[in-house]
């Protein structure tokens, strides 16, 4: 495991947040000894995700350095298409991908970073393509692709229907598991493939995942 990443995977978290779109990341992160924080505005002030839950923010957003951070999540969330409050995420994310620091950013938050220029010259994905090409700033209409999910460098993009890929990009721009394993997990969680189970169950009594 490298130096980085041992360092904290740090997931923001906002009001709105759509809860079902990083479930598996952080999860399995979890599992596989990754460290996940979260980051909000304001420490002091709980956010209320779109399913009700409240969380406290671990960590400030303004104190958030990229070179304390293996990788910054970005979920969707309504108010990345009702407001400009997030804006200070997609600045953050634009230090994180100016300082080589992964940033994955799904549904909602590629229109964030749409807006803030972060997708133009990347490839990337989103909900729709039509989505992204009415957010004001983006000049990325090139660069995007029909897929599940999308890592190009340090980037890593999905749409909401997709949270399965969106996790595979994030383990495997991490290094969280051997291609062989991360391929079982995905035909496990996304595809309910049962022949993957005993691929999984194998390397982990190898501790070889």
């Amino acid at each position: 495991m490298s130096e980085t990443s041992r360092k904290p995977v740090h997931l923001a978290v906002y009001d709105t947040y759509a809860d079902w779109e990083t479930g598996h990341t952080t999860a399995h992160l979890t599992q596989r000894g990754h460290v996940v924080r979260t980051v909000g505005l304001a420490a002091d002030q709980p956010v209320t995700t779109m399913g009700g839950v409240r969380v406290l923010p671990d960590q400030v957003l303004a104190d958030l350095r990229p070179q304390d951070s293996s990788l910054l999540i970005l979920t969707g969330a309504a108010l990345w298409d009702t407001s400009e409050d997030l804006a200070p995420f997609a600045a953050k994310a634009k230090e994180f991908l100016a300082a080589g620091v992964p940033v994955a950013a799904i549904c909602g938050a590629t229109a964030g970073l749409a807006r803030a220029g972060l997708l133009d010259g990347r490839a990337h994905t989103s909900g729709a393509s039509f989505y992204l090409a009415s957010q004001p700033g983006y000049g990325g209409a090139e660069s995007y692709v029909e897929a599940d999910a999308v890592t190009d460098g340090d980037l890593i993009t999905a749409g909401p229907t997709e949270p399965v890929a969106f996790a595979r990009e994030v383990f495997a721009r991490l290094d969280v598991y051997k291609p062989d394993v991360l391929d079982a997990w995905y035909r496990l969680f996304h595809d309910s493939d049962a022949s993957a189970y005993p691929v999984l169950m194998a390397a982990a009594e190898a501790g070889d995942a």
